[in-house]
């Protein structure tokens, strides 16, 4: 399934800027970032589960957030595209 996850860590907060980068690539492990704090992850059920736990633990839930968008698997039909950055097709090869 496809799922969008977002997220706004505070990095005026002590261990921000750490937390911000730890976000960042532990979302890099599952998925391509689409725009700054904006990754589009193709998962099954239990590597979700496995993300939001791994994220949970680095964030710090009273100055930042996380969002998951559960976009399914006929994601293609529901994701619209328009301006800079092409699209990247998450299901193919990630080397350019």
């Amino acid at each position: 399934m496809l799922v969008l996850i977002t997220y706004d860590v505070s990095t005026t907060s002590d261990g921000g800027k750490k937390r911000l980068r730890r976000v960042a690539k532990k979302c890099e492990d599952y998925g391509v970032r689409v725009q700054n704090s904006v990754f589009e992850c193709i998962v099954d059920a239990a590597q979700l589960k496995l993300l939001e736990i791994a994220l949970e633990e680095i964030i710090d839930p009273t100055v930042d957030s996380l969002r998951f968008y559960r976009l399914g698997n006929n994601y293609k039909n529901k994701v619209k595209h328009i301006g800079a950055k092409e699209s990247l097709e998450v299901e193919g090869p990630l080397i350019f």
